[in-house]
């Protein structure tokens, strides 16, 4: 039920960030990224526990990456596997996609 899920909140700390969900229980699903330059992202890490998993909430996550990129003008290099598999099957985030 990803609509039941919490809003993605952005930390950004610099040359680092991520996004994150944080569960009432105070799990946190998360995307960890890096900034290179500033018209590069590259998603590090996607990492999310059991209490969050079935529900979208990795996909959630690189989705607003991919809102935020396009948004700012700015290209993703997606090194996480989850990142990328979900490259390969969105073939609507090319645009944002560092090539």
């Amino acid at each position: 039920m990803p609509d039941q899920l919490p809003e993605i909140e952005l930390e950004d700390r610099g040359s680092k960030g991520r996004y994150v969900l944080r569960g009432p229980d105070g799990a946190e699903a998360e995307m960890t990224f890096t900034k290179i330059g500033e018209h590069q992202i590259i998603i590090d890490h996607t990492e999310v526990p059991d209490v969050f998993r079935g529900q979208g909430a990795g996909l959630r996550l690189v989705t607003r990456a991919v809102e935020d990129a396009r948004a700012a003008g700015k290209k993703i290099i997606p090194l996480c596997p989850f990142a990328n598999a979900q490259f390969r099957r969105h073939q609507e985030w090319a645009d944002v996609l560092k090539q």
